[in-house]
């Protein structure tokens, strides 16, 4: 047996004793425990006639009645012979070499884990451009929009900008859950999922963000991450979007059945072209317009490095979902398309209408709404669909230049004593 003490040392030879020389049979109380194994056995009405030496126990020969098989037995050996052919022809099929031809972007055959050849190269192009825009919030000085939150802002321009940073707080996380939990897993084509899972983690660096500039300011975080409940503007947004999420969080969705695919289609457009798309790319505007004025400049370098990341989720949700229409013949219904705008522009006056209730300098709720829709058109063309808002006008036209912001500074030369490597970091 294993000595608990040392479970390395080598056990020690068991002793047996010597067979007592005794003819009649000791007698054994009956509740006594037996010293070694042979003497258990030995002791046992069951075993009989087994013999023990050092290497082991040998079983006599028991020989089993010959017994004619009945029908049922006989149906049940041939099922058994017919899975074991079929499983063999599986196992032969699943060890051939991948096609890029195989795959599917949803309800693919091929090996989900090998990665090339690649079918959709492109998806792999958006991992590598996602990993050029690599920061953290910590990079980027925060110190002169201290000032400016507390000696500088009017009450109407704090009112702005905590409530689009309550907003935000709140849609990156639920963001990253329909990412993680609701697409990525239903992605049958290796080279998608990668960049999902960039994705995700670019979600989770964008709410650290938003903490950390609520953080570093000094504003109360409780009341902050809970305006989306109490604030009915804020919630509508973020109960459509939940909305959208339900309808696809199923893990057991099957995606063959036309119903259950459309609705997938439907929320993937949703959190493509509006959620990120439009919602995200024009909701940082308000306080981009601070930074037109020299205010609240820390802030909205942040932004800028998220907008670029939610520029390429906007771009690789609508080619993915276009790729998945053609993949399986989907036709969208226009109605519930129409509805679909409809709803999401609403939420957004009532939005706009709460977080400009005053103008601030330079930016108004109209011009919000206007930029709204502006988007919204641009964002159905990329679809391939109708433009939901014919007509609409640019009303920020500085606001594309944001997305395109050069990353010209250097962290590793602007933060040399505070950036360590990690084999210098203390992990305790």
């Amino acid at each position: 047996m294993l000595n608990w003490d040392n479970p390395l040392s080598s056990p020690q030879q068991a002793k047996v004793a010597p067979t007592p020389s005794v003819a009649a049979p000791e007698v054994v109380e009956k509740n006594a425990e037996p010293q070694t194994l042979a003497a258990s056995y030995a002791t046992s009405d069951v075993i009989g006639d087994m013999s023990f030496d050092d290497t082991g126990v040998t079983l006599p020969e028991v020989k089993a009645p010959v017994a004619t098989p009945t029908k049922a037995e006989e149906q049940l050996a041939e099922k058994a012979i017919e899975g074991i052919t079929r499983d063999e022809t599986e196992t032969l099929n699943s060890i051939a070499p991948v096609k890029a031809s195989d795959k599917r972007v949803i309800n693919g055959e091929a090996d989900v884990n090998q990665l090339a050849p690649f079918k959709y190269p492109w998806a792999w192009e958006y991992f590598l451009n996602a990993n050029k825009n690599h920061w953290t919030p910590l990079d980027i000085n925060m110190a002169q929009d201290i000032q400016d939150y507390h000696h500088k802002l009017s009450d109407n321009e704090k009112h702005v900008y905590e409530n689009v940073l309550a907003y935000l707080t709140t849609s990156d996380i639920l963001a990253m859950r329909n990412i993680g939990l609701a697409v990525m897993e239903k992605m049958t084509a290796p080279e998608l999922q990668i960049y999902q899972a960039r994705q995700v983690y670019e979600e989770a660096l964008h709410t650290w963000t938003y903490q950390h500039c609520i953080e570093t300011i000094g504003i109360d975080q409780g009341e902050i991450y809970n305006r989306y409940r109490v604030v009915p503007a804020i919630n509508g947004k973020i109960q459509l979007a939940n909305k959208r999420l339900d309808s696809v969080m199923r893990s057991d969705m099957d995606l063959r059945d036309p119903k259950n695919l459309n609705e997938f289609v439907m929320a993937y457009i949703f959190f493509a072209a509006i959620f990120e798309g439009t919602w995200f790319y024009n909701g940082f505007t308000p306080i981009f317009s601070l930074q037109r004025r020299g205010l609240m400049k820390g802030t909205s370098e942040q932004l800028q490095y998220i907008m670029r990341d939610e520029v390429m989720h906007a771009s690789f949700g609508i080619r993915v979902v276009k790729q998945i229409m053609l993949e399986n013949d989907v036709t969208l219904d226009p109605q519930a398309i129409r509805d679909m705008w409809d709803e999401s522009e609403k939420a957004e006056i009532d939005y706009a209408h709460y977080i400009l209730r005053k103008p601030i300098l330079g930016y108004t709720a109209e011009d919000h709404i206007e930029q709204y829709r502006f988007i919204a058109n641009r964002r159905a063309r990329q679809l391939g669909l109708e433009e939901p808002y014919p007509n609409a006008q640019n009303r920020t036209p500085w606001l594309d230049e944001q997305a395109n912001m050069k990353k010209e500074k250097n962290f590793f030369e602007t933060r040399v004593t505070e950036y360590q490597t990690g084999g210098a970091l203390d992990w305790g």
